[in-house]
């Protein structure tokens, strides 16, 4: 009988990420977490014959949130462009999850048009250890280059 061993579980640690904007990969070195969800949309229809709804595809919405050490300005410069010019700037995030231990490989996802929806411009917390963050996005399109095998 198989089964999955536990070696070759995927370590949450053992990656890296990037957001690209205008050319140039900012290393997302100070991450602490990012999780990208898809949501499909959908349509309630009612049909002679039936008592009961169906349900249709009618799109999706893609959501991200991600939790980042204090320690960069990077995404409230962002903001703060877009709050002073009103020219708001789309991004893409590669998220590559690589544990060398595991006989499953690597995986590359690629999010496509990334948007921000907010961002902590200024924190102090006096129980904190090490200040955190978190943002929130969106994202328009995925892109899987690199698949577990």
């Amino acid at each position: 009988m198989a089964y999955l061993q536990a070696q070759n579980l995927i370590s949450g640690q053992e990656g890296r990420a990037y957001c690209q904007l205008d050319g140039r990969n900012e290393e997302l070195l100070y991450l602490k977490d990012i999780v990208a969800t898809v949501k499909k949309k959908k349509t309630a229809v009612r049909t002679l014959g039936k008592r009961g709804e169906q349900y249709r595809a009618a799109g999706f919405s893609g959501e991200g949130k991600m939790t980042v050490y204090y320690v960069s300005g990077y995404f409230r410069k962002m903001m703060l462009d877009y709050m002073k010019t009103g020219q708001d700037l789309y991004f893409d995030i590669v998220v590559i999850n690589d544990d060398p231990l595991s006989s499953f490989g690597a995986q590359t996802v690629i999010l496509k048009n990334c948007n921000l929806d907010s961002v902590v411009l200024a924190k102090l917390d006096v129980k904190s250890e090490a200040l955190e963050e978190e943002l929130s996005f969106t994202f328009e399109d995925a892109e899987i280059t690199e698949s577990f095998q």
